[in-house]
């Protein structure tokens, strides 16, 4: 196939929503759908052994949340899906923030009780800021919830962008008898399945009196009404609208019963983005460019804790990768081949020879990369937009066995690594601090440095508000880390981090010394 051709079939999207929503379990349907897996996973189950397939970390499967993106790639009919399911949980956004840098388009999970959750919300900030197609799937249908209209009521008013219904439910809750497809005209009838797809009754249109035999005449008529209104307070769906981000096309399901999510998938991958033109700081890459260029966004540590082996997640952007070309580093100025490039199936990998454009590629990674690098033919390229944030969670990390220091050492460089969390020495007292975005954080690297790495740690507390990065010409920074000696650390980089214990102080400090600037993410 020509690259023409087969940047035109790939579909890479991430799935986003507010913990509990029923993200992980419609990407396994979508699997299920793709031939990927043969059983789904009872997510929240934990007498049933098994688990969600992208769920595939020992934490992750304890909790029953997903706690690191994960990556998954199957055929389906003419195209080559990419998902990347993301942790719903707010102590992980800046994974799933990072995650975003690297799709085409997104589908947000919404609980059809609960309605736009804060996660939602600040997940839909990213979108927008980077002109992200949306997607929304309101989910558990088969349960008692809010009335459809008022949903589409509160998607365009929270997630501040148009809606328009492609699916629309027929009743719901324990009334709910099915989902009538206003995209391609015809009716699924709702049995609870969790592995098998349900009936599907093909109509001319709505009028059609097969839809009152198959649903009974009352629903028939209410079905009717609804969609004459939805007809008349929303435009038609335009395709062209959807790829510019200024519509967002709503389907009705139950995730977890299979249904609904085929009409969703069907009519995604005929009008979701193919992979986009990327912007680096240089130029914008196009994918049909014939020279491969790509970005690792994410980093994961212990894919296989057999052989400690790290796994770097690379975004191609442009051309073909090829098993065993010869590639350049951009930051470190070297060339390096990569003989084991693997695709992705969750934890399981295979060795492939070619991946193309809006593919995710993973390399082995024995410490050469950092989230953000860039990788080329040659070409000096930075691709930007995968800050790290500044933490609002700080602890003192400390060794609880001295014999194992060598292990502690080796899990946090991996760790840290990753992005989820960031470490900083403190220039008063030479001891290490964690800074993360949520408490469960703390709880994830505890307990992956004992059952990874055999390394115990303790956690002792530090009273700290926010770490800033700074910079300024030499005379102006040696004044202020004087007087701020106590308040000094620096970050893996070697950076000046200013790690202020108030919002006062933090003030103060950008009162008396105008010369120096304080940013918020370390990408500056």
């Amino acid at each position: 196939m020509s690259l023409t051709t087969e940047i035109t079939r790939r579909r890479t999207f991430a799935i986003i929503s507010h913990p509990d929503a029923g993200k992980t379990t419609l990407t396994e349907k979508l699997l299920l759908f793709g031939g990927a897996i043969h059983v789904a996973g009872a997510v929240k189950s934990n007498k049933i052994k098994k688990t969600a397939t992208s769920d595939w970390m020992e934490i992750e499967k304890q909790r029953g949340i997903s706690v690191a993106t994960s990556v998954m790639g199957f055929n389906y009919g003419d195209y080559k899906i990419n998902i990347l399911d993301t942790p719903g949980h707010q102590d992980f956004a800046e994974d799933t923030y990072r995650t975003l840098t690297a799709v085409d388009s997104v589908i947000i999970v919404v609980d059809v009780a609960k309605g736009v959750e804060a996660q939602t919300r600040k997940l839909m900030e990213v979108c927008r800021m980077r002109n992200t197609p949306v997607i929304i799937f309101v989910n558990k249908l088969d349960r008692e919830g809010r009335d459809p209209f008022d949903i589409l009521d509160e998607l365009e008013q929270e997630l501040m962008i148009d809606v328009r219904p492609l699916s629309w439910p027929i009743n719901i809750g324990a009334h709910f008898k099915g989902v009538y497809n206003i995209y391609e005209h015809n009716i699924s009838l709702f049995k609870p399945d969790k592995q098998h797809v349900t009936d599907r009754v093909d109509i001319s249109d709505i009028n059609d009196p097969a839809i009152d035999k198959a649903i009974g005449a009352a629903d028939a008529e209410k079905l009717r009404a609804d969609i004459e209104l939805i007809d008349g307070v929303y435009p038609d769906f335009n395709t062209l609208d959807y790829l510019d981000a200024k519509v967002a096309p709503v389907f009705f399901g139950s995730a977890l019963n299979t249904f609904g999510v085929k009409e969703l998938l069907d009519c995604f991958v005929r009008i979701a983005p193919s992979p986009r033109p990327v912007n680096a700081i240089e130029r914008t890459v196009e994918p049909g460019e014939d020279k491969f260029t790509g970005f690792v966004f994410k980093i994961h540590a212990n894919m296989d804790p057999n052989h400690r082996s790290c796994i770097a997640f690379v975004k191609v952007c442009s051309g073909v990768f090829q098993r065993n070309g010869n590639y350049k580093h951009v930051r470190s100025g070297k060339s390096y081949r990569f003989s084991a490039p693997t695709a992705f199936m969750a934890q399981k990998k295979e060795i492939i020879d070619e991946v193309y454009p809006g593919d995710i590629v993973g390399l082995p990674d024995n410490g050469i990369f950092k989230i953000g690098d860039t990788l080329t033919e040659g070409e000096e390229l930075h691709f930007k937009g995968l800050p790290s944030f500044s933490p609002e969670m700080f602890k003192y990390i400390e060794n609880s066995d001295p014999m194992k220091t060598k292990q502690l050492n080796k899990g946090l460089e991996q760790l840290m690594d990753e992005g989820v969390a960031q470490m900083f020495i403190n220039q008063f007292n030479n001891r290490k601090i964690i800074g993360t975005v949520g408490q469960l954080q703390f709880e994830v690297i505890q307990y992956r440095l004992l059952h990874e790495y055999g390394a115990q740690c303790r956690w002792e507390p530090i009273h700290l508000y926010k770490a800033c990065w700074i910079e300024s010409d030499e005379e102006a920074l040696d004044a202020f880390k004087k007087r701020k000696h106590q308040f000094m650390a620096l970050d893996r980089e070697g950076r000046d981090v200013f790690l202020a214990d108030s919002n006062y102080v933090l003030q103060m400090a950008q009162q008396d010394f105008p010369k120096i600037t304080f940013h918020f993410t370390s990408e500056f």
